[in-house]
């Protein structure tokens, strides 16, 4: 299979902690439970209060919930970094090995365009890649 993709020779990402993957139009964070446990330790909320404060149920799914204008609640805007990075959902920990930016070459090139840190820095073998692209599909 490794031979198909198109990303074989692997696909080069660092994370630059811009922040843009945290911030801007509204979206979802899907978290699980295990998840949400460990955000609530971290932030060090009871698992009921932190579900009330940073959980929003989106059909059967759960998302954290979003600033009005689409940051993500736990993005510390004056220090432009995430403050639970140490306990962040798979989403992010996998970012930007997601089934929508790998389908093809163009979707990757979308990707480099709106992430400063994909198509620079280090190179992820396909192993890689694979193994974060199978934890979250998005």
């Amino acid at each position: 299979m490794a031979q198909e993709l198109w990303y074989r020779e692997g696909l080069r990402f660092t994370c630059t902690q811009c922040g843009d993957c945290c911030t801007g139009a509204p979206g979802y964070v899907w978290v699980n439970d295990e998840e949400i446990a460990r955000l609530a330790e971290v932030v060090g909320e009871s698992l009921e209060r932190f579900e009330r404060l940073y959980v929003r149920k989106v059909g059967a799914r759960r998302s954290l919930v979003e600033f009005p204008n689409g940051d993500c609640v736990f993005f510390d805007t004056e220090k432009r970094r995430c403050s639970v990075y140490q306990a962040r959902p798979r989403q992010c920990r996998t970012w930007p090995f997601w089934d929508s930016n790998l389908r093809t070459p163009e979707d990757w090139e979308e990707t480099c365009r709106v992430c400063p840190g994909s198509g620079q820095g280090q190179l992820h073998q396909i192993e890689t890649i694979e193994a974060q692209r199978k934890v979250m599909r998005v």
